[in-house]
């Protein structure tokens, strides 16, 4: 009987013991899989933009909010149909919403050229808009792609704990990811996030890696021009460079000393 208990005990030790191993890459599996979705979805709706559709008397309508009065699209932009069954696989959004959220857009980054000062540390969590007035109902505002790490990001607005729960946060105060000089935007990814793969590979980039932003106006291609260690409060690098067009990449790494520093990738568009 004592031999037959200790089998059970083995056995279960064995699971417990394989189970520990193989959570890790299993979860990171799926986190990967849910981060390529999010990053498809958005490739879907931007390669998909309309002028218009159409309501039953056959009216152009060409915005997201009278599509959303008419119930001609459901409260996450989806398009639907009599039956109230989404028709396709990806939000609709519309090109006049989208023009209107560029040119919000321009007129931000352009608000903090001369007046960024010190850049904000305190309210990094904040939107800049909020993308339901756009017609944007996923708060999608851009994807991030990294090759030679095999990354996939969508990027949110705000670097607050639920969008960096499923993506990437662009922070309040710094530059939005437009095709522009004298812009600096930073964008904030976890390091060690349990079943989700974010920012931990990062600090393996080296100079000349291909970073990309996908916006629904274009692709943005920059290149790794500097990585650095600062302390947490050290914001001098996200600051705007006059004449320079940059991307921050930022993750918390252990500092030794029971707190956490700033890795920054610093990338630039040649």
């Amino acid at each position: 009987m004592r031999k037959k208990v200790l089998i059970v005990i083995a056995v279960i030790l064995l699971i417990a013991g394989l189970g520990f191993l193989l959570f890790p890459p299993i979860s990171n599996l799926i986190g990967k899989a849910s981060n390529d979705k999010l990053s498809q979805q958005f490739d879907n709706a931007r390669d998909n933009v309309v002028d218009y559709i159409e309501d039953d008397s056959g009216k152009h309508i060409d915005n997201a909010a009278e599509a959303r009065e008419k119930g001609l699209i459901d409260d996450e932009g989806y398009r639907i149909g009599d039956d109230g069954s989404r028709l396709y696989d990806f939000p609709f959004v519309f090109r006049n919403d989208l023009q209107k959220l560029y040119e919000a857009s321009r007129d931000y980054n352009r608000s903090l050229i001369g007046n960024q000062g010190g850049a904000d540390t305190v309210h990094y969590e904040y939107m800049v808009f909020d993308l339901n007035d756009y017609g944007v109902y996923d708060g999608l505002y851009a994807c991030l792609t990294i090759p030679a790490i095999d990354l996939r990001l969508p990027v949110y607005l705000g670097a607050d704990t639920n969008t960096m729960q499923y993506g990437v946060g662009h922070l309040y105060g710094t530059s939005l990811p437009l095709d522009e000089k004298d812009t600096n935007c930073a964008l904030a990814g976890h390091t060690g996030y349990i079943g989700r793969i974010f920012f931990d590979n990062i600090r393996n980039l080296s100079h000349g890696d291909e970073v990309i932003v996908r916006n629904y106006w274009g692709d943005i291609t920059y290149r790794v021009v500097e990585l650095k260690v600062v302390p947490e409060n050290e914001a001098n690098d996200l600051l705007i460079q006059e004449g320079r067009q940059l991307l921050t990449l930022i993750t918390c790494i252990p500092d030794g000393e029971g707190g956490f520093d700033r890795c920054l990738v610093i990338c630039e568009k040649q």
